[in-house]
């Protein structure tokens, strides 16, 4: 009889408690209370116990405060540069009315506030790192709440609005915050998304689906010219969102970037799985995803070795897949891109606030209970990491200034998310953001660990200087597990702009650099420091690298491969990206 560790064993009642979890995670937006409360403890118990600590942040608090009066003294001049500044990304007190009384008086308390808070949470000799970093995010939350910028009586920009529109502003404010609850209430698409319809407006480079099994649709796009490059491009999108982030309007278009230059272009399009996929799992994603789509892709275009092209989470798969294939000898891979992507998860960011053992357990019972987890969570996490821009600043403009913001197709695609199932969620929070499995050489492909020393091929990078969910500096350690040529490409913009970089757009520049197999490696900073900089677009010298590992063009291939058992299955952008 085989003795089972009493630790494995299932409790009597975990079911009741996963439940309970579940339905009490409506009232915290999915965020788990213990975490919190934990975080915060830490911060309590070890500030109580610093007394040098505690007078320093009460003679800062005095310190501040005391500076008040120089300001109202101030308030009859002519109005001059603000004491304290807000930070460079925050852009709340732009309007030169801040700098007025009482206004400066108003945004100057606030920001002493702001700052007093900052240092009462940070740098408390004891707490750990991440609590710290839990603690600090929560203040700041809510002291946005409560940022003058958010009240009409007290923004001097809104007052001005408002007087040179006799109240205009704020009536169609109102109407657009009542648009904005209908549409949460029916969730519906928000107002203006119906101009970007999919396969209509957007996701329209021609093409068929040439494959289909119950997790992707493969898609072929046709080609632009007579002649193409013998080696095909495959795109792995991420599946928390829909693909066509790479096939957005055709000026947006990374797809049709691709095919116009003369490539063979194949994009994975993600089923959204539902309640009965809550058991598909990381290694069905890579053997039904990755590995099933270069299958086909080798079928159409036999005997040349595959580009292929990773976005996000997609990028981190295509690694594993990468590794892998280099570990088992298999040799089609001409070279990896890797587009805002992670492979060492020490420093996610700011994501990282939502991911500890008690938060994920809480996640892992809300996925339980639905077998997934929704789109609206995911949303609501990615807003909170950049609240300012995505929250306060729309609701200014939208509902204080009555300016809504004209619908755009990557906004459009941004509301159009997919579901998460229980088991691969899981399992991709635990083995990489908590375990760091990839980069520590633990993370199993068959019945064997992968190490990203194993890939065999060369790796184009590429990271976003503005990006809050795969920070450059964590995608920069790619040179630390990488044992061969890596060229390192940090774009302007964030984590969709970013890639999405089509030439032609002013005010656009990112910097490269390849380190050779057997170059020294450069810390961020010393990267940062060392790349050239270059104005435009990235996507060109993407295109340029590529051509350099190419053959010449030659004849298309057919489009899918009957005898094969690829016959086409209708027209892109196919049946799953429509699922809802």
């Amino acid at each position: 009889m085989t003795h089972v560790p009493p630790a494995v064993l299932p409790r009597p009642g975990s079911n009741l408690d996963r439940f309970v979890h579940a339905q009490f995670s409506h009232l915290t937006g999915g965020i788990s209370p213990v975490a919190l409360a934990m975080a915060f403890d830490d911060w309590l118990m070890h500030l109580s116990h610093n007394p040098a600590e505690q007078a320093e942040l009460a003679q800062a608090w005095l310190d501040a405060w005391a500076r008040l009066p120089g300001l109202l003294l101030e308030a009859g001049r002519p109005a001059g540069r603000p004491g304290i500044e807000a930070g460079v990304q925050d852009h709340r007190f732009d309007h030169p009315g801040w700098q007025a009384w009482p206004f400066n008086v108003m945004s100057q308390s606030f920001l002493l506030t702001e700052a007093w808070w900052k240092a009462a949470t940070t740098g408390v000799h004891g707490v750990s790192r991440h609590h710290e970093n839990v603690v600090s995010f929560t203040v700041r939350q809510l002291l946005d709440v409560l940022s003058p910028a958010n009240f009409p009586w007290a923004n001097p920009e809104v007052l001005e609005r408002t007087a040179q529109t006799g109240g205009a502003n704020l009536v169609e404010g109102l109407r657009n915050l009542m648009a904005d609850a209908r549409h949460l209430q029916s969730e519906s698409p928000p107002p203006g998304a119906e101009h970007f319809r999919v396969g209509h407006e957007v996701a329209v480079t021609p093409g068929q689906v040439i494959f289909r099994n119950r997790l992707i649709e493969l898609i072929q796009y046709a080609p632009a010219g007579p002649q193409v490059r013998p080696e095909p491009v495959l795109l792995v999108p991420s599946w928390i969102m829909k693909y066509y982030i790479l096939d957005l309007s055709p000026a947006n278009s990374l797809v049709r970037f691709l095919v116009d230059q003369g490539y063979t272009v194949f994009a994975i399009s993600w089923a959204n799985p539902g309640p009965e996929g809550r058991d598909l799992g990381m290694d069905d994603y890579l053997r039904l995803g990755v590995m099933d789509a270069l299958d086909a892709v080798a079928a159409v275009v036999p005997g040349q070795r595959i580009h292929a092209a990773g976005y996000c989470l997609g990028g981190t798969l295509l690694a594993i897949a990468a590794a892998a294939m280099g570990r088992d000898g298999d040799e089609r891979l001409a070279s990896v891109s890797m587009l805002a992507a992670q492979t060492d998860f020490t420093e996610p960011g700011e994501l990282a606030l939502f991911i500890d053992n008690s938060q994920v357990s809480f996640l892992e019972d809300i996925m339980w209970d639905r077998g997934y987890l929704d789109t609206t969570q995911m949303a609501g996490a990615f807003q909170l990491l950049n609240s300012r821009d995505l929250v306060w600043s729309r609701m200014l403009k939208d509902y204080l200034m009555g300016d809504r913001r004209p619908m755009s197709d990557l906004m459009a695609w941004n509301v159009d998310g997919t579901r998460l199932p229980y088991r691969m969620h899981a399992e991709y929070l635990r083995r990489l953001f908590l375990d760091n499995d990839l980069a520590s050489g633990r993370y199993p492909v068959g019945d064997r660990p992968v190490a990203l020393t194993d890939i065999t091929c060369e790796i184009f990078c590429v990271s976003t200087l503005r990006d809050h969910v795969a920070p450059w500096r964590s995608v920069h350690k790619l040179h630390l597990l990488a044992d061969v040529p890596v060229t390192f490409l940090l774009s302007s913009g964030g984590h969709n702009v970013g890639i999405v970089n089509p030439p032609g757009v002013p005010g656009r520049s990112y910097q490269m650099l390849t380190r050779p197999h057997d170059g020294r490696y450069l810390a961020p900073d010393a990267w940062l420091a060392a790349a050239p900089m270059s104005e435009g677009s990235w996507w060109p010298a993407w295109r340029a690298w590529l051509d350099a590992r190419s053959g010449p063009p030659g004849d298309p291939p057919s489009m899918g491969h009957a005898a094969g058992g690829l016959a086409t299955l209708g027209a892109a952008p196919g049946t799953y990206v429509l699922q809802t």
